[in-house]
Formats: structure tokens, C-alpha cells, sequence
């Protein structure tokens, strides 16, 4: 048996480990899209590096583009098995895929326009709706703790991440010569004491561990409460400077987030009054499922509820929906705050808000999330005085915050904590994925220090022996 580590080596997106078993079956965990790697993304995204036709299984650990997002090129390249995930994944996918492949082919249409007048060749979109909708017929959910045989020789067991609606820890039972081999893939690990979600669920004991170190040497408690912390800025930006608060935020997720925090403002009567945009039709349709998984929110939230049934509204707020409608915040001269995706600022209308509003001082980005160094989120929260955007340059004018304590992702004291449930003399194993290389060097030694004594960082399409280390 071998895994090899196809995406999230050595970096943060494009999440694609595939295993496979001495009878020849493979199994992927995860096919993410990369995101924010600079003059490679495109290259990277358009290979996988092994045959999706020779893919069996896929197991899915949630609904984030840097997880699900190449889903429908590997069914449009031969992939024809069953993708298993949660109920809420699913609703979750059936959205954001349909959304990605959009914007796929509007990005592109926009790119080759200005690559035709420069007389450059024109390039071909990654995937399409219907790539996405084909992708999608293949989906078959498990709920978690039920224990599923995705074949006679390996059993499927999901427990909560806690990192967004349906994410799930994906434990693996291989049996191979007799022998029992439990694999764990951690996926996204949340944070214990999330502002909407249940903490991160203790997992079974295993052999193998693949685990996400996004904030592997980092601490999130930098700053008082989010509500706070949103107050100041928009305060400073929209009533004092009469500016636009322009703020990149997934989706799923981060999107929710804000618009609980901003809603508890409102509640303590301290909202300012100007108007909220969530410009993403996506957005809304993720707050919907949210909504339809009250399973998943934790006592703090409920708690909520029992007077303010919809805790993701409040007075001054507005989802944008059609082109026509985003295009024109661009020329609305109203103080407001727009929140729009793409996270990273690497894709969707969020690109070309942050293009319209970057040029005048009175304006804020803030930044809510981890965003790749190479990503034009990442190059604005690195203090980048000069960005790309849809490959031209734009001066850095508009004030950048950052908010590092509302990321979906566990800090190391979370990921230990996660850990803490493991036996680690009987860990044969931990690689380290989903994380820059510096950030796991330094998880590495953390994990040392608390007993997990044998700790790989694999490098991209590594490919690794499992039982060696048995």
C-alpha cells in the first residue's frame, strides 16, 4: 500500500492524496484546486499528475474549492467512480462547483478579450457547467459515524472537523494480509470554540496520519472580539472617511461569519448605519444550507435563536445577485460595506471591486483569511505597494487590514488539541499537508515535543510506502 501526494505538499490549496492498495485499487482523497500559485496555478490545475482514469473512489473532506474545486475536470478527464461525503458537503458542492465552473468561463471570456487585443493566444477554460453537473450525479453521501465499506477491504468512517458545514475527518480501514491499517485524513480541522460551529470531534486511533497545518506555528489571539474588531474598521472607513469597506471572504464559511458578527452588532445596537452588500450568489445559497443544518451550530448560536431566529440578518443588509447589480456598486458613491468572494481575491466579483476601489485612500480591504502568498490577497496582506490585477498593475492606495483571528482554521494549540486524543507511540506516521513548508518545519518539532516522534513533510507527487513503518 502507497499514497502519494499529488496537491496541499509543501503548499496550502490544490488538496489530492491518492491512495492505493496492493489489489490495485486507488482511492483519492480529495481534488482540490490550486489557488494563488503565482504563474503556475493554471499548469498546475490543468495536470494531475496521475491517470483520474485509473481513480476507483474519491472521498471528499468538504465543500472548499481548494478541496472539491477540480472535481468536475477529473470526471471530464475519465474518472467515473463514486465520490463519497457528508449530506451537507453535497449541498454545499452541488452550489459551489456550479459556481466555480461559471466562473471558469466568465474569467476566461474576460482574460481572452484582453489577450485578443495584445494579439496573445487565447486560452481554454479549466471546466464547465456541464462538467460540473456530470461531477455531480457521482456524489453518494455517508452521514457521520456510520461506518461505510466503500470496498470488502476498506471501511469509511466520517467525525466532525469543525471547520465548515459537513467537513469531516476521514478514517480509513484498509485491510490488507490479514492486517488492519487505519489511515486518518484530518482535512480541514476547525477551531475549538468557533463562532457558529462545533468544535472538532476526537478521531479513532491510527496508524497514518495526513494532517492539515495551515496555522501550524501560529496563534490566533491577537486581537479582542471579531465584533469589535469589524466595529473599528468600519467605523474609521465608512463613517469617518466616507469610503467603501471592501472585504474577500469564501463563500462558505467566512461569508456566515461575518454576517453573525455583524448581526451581534446590531443586536448590541452599535451596527453603523450604511449599507451591507454580499455581493455573491453563492453566498447566499451557502447561507441557506447553513440555515438548513442547525445540527451542526453550537450552544452559543442556539442560544441566539431563541430571539433572534435568523441570526445571519439584520437591518441594512442586501445579497446581490445579477452582473448588472454588482457592476453598478462600482459606481455608487454611498460609505458601504461589500463582502464578496473569492477569498484570496483570485477569482469572482471580488476582483473587480478590489480593482475599482484600490486606487483612492478612503477606501479599506480587509482581509478575514488565510490567502496564498502569491494570491492577490496574499500580496495585499504581505503590504505589497503595487498588485496585478486581471494582469494589469494598480498602485496600492486603499488602506489593508487584516484579521488573522477569523480564519475557519484551527491555530497550532487547536491542531495539538486535535491530536491529543491520539495515542503517539502507536502512530506510525504523520505527514504533514495543507501548509507552507517553514509553517510545518516548525509544527514538526511541535509535534516532537509531544510525543509523535516519526513526521514527514512530503514534497508535490511524492510518492510514499506505508508499510515500511509499520
Amino acid at each position: 500500500m502507497n499514497i502519494t501526494f499529488h496537491g496541499a505538499a509543501r503548499h496550502v490549496t490544490g488538496s489530492k492524496h491518492l491512495l492505493q492498495l496492493k489489489n490495485g485499487t486507488n482511492i483519492l482523497l480529495d481534488c482540490g484546486m490550486f489557488q494563488g500559485m503565482g504563474e503556475h496555478t493554471d499548469n498546475m490545475n490543468e495536470h494531475f499528475g496521475f491517470n483520474p482514469k485509473k481513480v476507483d473512489h474519491m472521498v471528499l473532506s468538504h465543500a472548499h474549492i481548494d478541496h472539491c474545486g477540480l472535481i468536475p475536470r477529473l470526471v471530464s478527464e475519465g474518472f467515473s467512480g463514486p465520490i463519497y461525503c457528508t449530506p451537507p458537503t453535497l449541498d454545499l458542492a452541488r452550489i459551489l462547483l456550479l459556481d466555480s465552473a461559471k466562473i471558469q468561463e466568465q474569467d476566461t471570456e474576460y482574460t481572452n478579450k484582453h489577450r485578443k487585443r495584445k494579439d496573445l493566444p487565447l486560452l481554454d477554460t479549466l471546466y464547465t457547467e456541464e462538467d460540473a453537473n456530470r461531477a455531480l450525479k457521482q456524489f453518494k453521501t455517508v452521514e457521520y459515524h456510520e461506518e461505510f465499506n466503500i470496498t470488502p477491504d476498506v471501511k469509511l468512517y466520517f467525525s466532525d472537523a469543525g471547520h465548515v458545514v459537513g467537513s469531516a475527518v476521514t478514517h480509513l480501514t484498509v485491510t490488507e494480509d490479514g492486517k488492519e491499517t487505519h489511515i486518518t485524513f484530518s482535512g480541514d480541522v476547525g477551531r475549538y470554540g468557533d463562532m457558529i460551529l462545533k468544535s472538532p470531534q476526537n478521531f479513532r486511533q491510527s496508524d497514518y496520519i495526513l494532517m492539515e497545518s495551515t496555522y501550524g506555528d501560529s496563534l490566533h489571539k491577537d486581537i479582542g472580539p471579531i465584533e469589535d474588531a469589524l466595529l473599528d474598521i468600519i467605523k474609521d472607513t465608512c463613517i469617518n472617511r466616507k469610503g467603501k469597506v471592501i472585504i474577500p471572504a469564501f463563500s462558505v464559511g467566512r461569508t456566515q461569519e461575518l454576517l453573525y458578527a455583524l448581526n451581534a452588532l446590531e443586536l448590541r445596537g452599535e451596527l453603523p448605519d450604511v449599507p451591507y452588500f454580499v455581493d455573491s450568489p453563492l453566498s447566499l445559497k451557502a447561507t441557506e444550507v447553513l440555515k438548513d443544518h442547525p445540527e451542526v451550530y453550537n450552544a452559543d448560536v442556539k442560544k441566539v435563536m431563541k430571539t433572534d431566529a435568523d441570526p445571519f440578518s439584520f437591518k441594512g443588509l442586501r445579497f446581490v445577485e445579477s452582473t448588472e447589480e454588482s457592476v453598478a456598486l462600482n459606481t455608487d458613491p454611498r460609505a458601504c460595506v461589500i463582502i464578496s468572494s473569492s477569498g484570496m481575491a483570485e477569482a469572482g466579483r471580488v476582483k473587480h471591486h478590489i480593482k475599482n476601489n484600490i486606487h483612492d485612500s478612503k477606501n479599506t480591504i480587509l482581509i478575514v483569511g488565510y490567502c496564498e502568498p502569491n494570491s492577490l490577497g496574499g500580496h495585499l496582506m504581505n503590504g505589497d505597494k503595487q498588485v496585478y490585477i486581471f494582469g494589469e498593475m494598480y498602485d496600492v492606495v486603499a488602506q489593508v487590514h487584516v484579521i488573522k483571528s477569523m480564519s475557519a482554521h484551527g491555530d497550532y494549540e487547536d491542531l495539538l488539541h486535535f491530536l491529543s486524543g491520539q495515542d503517539a507511540g502507536k502512530v506510525s506516521k504523520v505527514f504533514l499537508v495543507h501548509g507552507e513548508y517553514d509553517v510545518q518545519q516548525r509544527f514538526a518539532q511541535k509535534l516532537k515535543e509531544k510525543g509523535f516522534e516519526n513526521i514527514e513533510i512530503p514534497f508535490q507527487h511524492q510518492r510514499v510506502e506505508l508499510g515500511q513503518y509499520a
